[in-house]
């Protein structure tokens, strides 16, 4: 069986975009409708019960474009919504969580000194709390609020170099880096940031993110439903916000294109 029904993918705004190119090129025929909230950005400073009001208006518009599936391209979102989207809607949704596990793992059993950076509502949200907790005993885990990355993406300004290093500064330079295994990219918008970071960071720390295992966990699901798009399908993206400037549009291709 196959199905040639869109795959949903939200975000608080344009970081998800982020999630669509890795899902792209991993599943390129899937068709791939993609919602970013930018009128409503950013998520990370809402209170919980805001950001789940508006991840339901969200999840009902895709349920009435009937898409097969959900990624919640936003650890924000994730942390204050999937759960009761999962209750209350009957198909495939998928969240993301800060990739600690991942990075935890790469010390191959040694204990790991890991900064998780994070908008400060995924970092304060409980679904945070266990899952740092599943890791305290054995590892230092830093949780680091970078709401400053959030913004530089939104409002276009990822190309400007001393804007994105002088954040960096502000929310990196109290730590000994030297003594960091990883840091998670525990939001979609930071994976835009990686060639900085790695730039930034001195090379013995490893970058981590979750959206490699984001789009596995997706494939693996729709493989075991059924609800592939068939090889010969052919795949695309559609790009939508609920701000329908035209700078956010061009903003939006831009990023898809990087």
């Amino acid at each position: 069986m196959t199905s040639c029904a869109p795959i949903g993918v939200f975000d608080s705004g344009l970081g998800g975009i982020s999630v669509v190119r890795q899902l792209h090129a991993a599943m390129p025929n899937e068709r791939i409708i993609y919602f970013g909230d930018s009128a409503n950005a950013p998520y990370g400073v809402k209170t919980p019960q805001e950001v789940r009001n508006l991840s339901f208006k969200i999840v009902e518009h895709f349920a009435k474009l009937s898409v097969k599936a959900i990624v919640i391209a936003c650890n924000t979102a994730t942390s204050a919504a999937v759960d009761d989207l999962r209750n209350h809607y009957n198909m495939p949704i998928i969240g993301m969580e800060p990739a600690l596990k991942l990075a935890c793992d790469l010390g191959g059993g040694k204990p790991q000194r890991v900064i998780v950076a994070a908008t400060s509502l995924t970092l304060k949200e409980r679904k945070f709390a266990d899952l740092m907790n599943r890791f305290t005993q054995n590892h230092k885990i830093f949780p680091q609020p970078c709401p400053d990355l959030v913004e530089i993406v939104e409002n276009g300004d990822l190309g400007n170099k001393n804007i994105v290093m002088s954040a960096l500064h502000k929310y990196f330079d109290s730590y000994d880096l030297n003594s960091i295994d990883s840091v998670v990219l525990g939001c979609t918008h930071f994976v835009f940031y990686r060639d900085y970071f790695r730039e930034f960071l001195p090379d013995c720390v490893k970058i981590v993110d979750g959206n490699a295992g984001t789009v596995h966990h997706l494939k693996s699901v729709l493989e075991s439903s059924g609800e592939l798009a068939d090889a010969n399908n052919n795949g695309s993206v559609l790009l939508t916000n609920s701000d329908s400037s035209n700078r956010i549009s061009e903003l939006s291709k831009s990023l898809l294109n990087l």
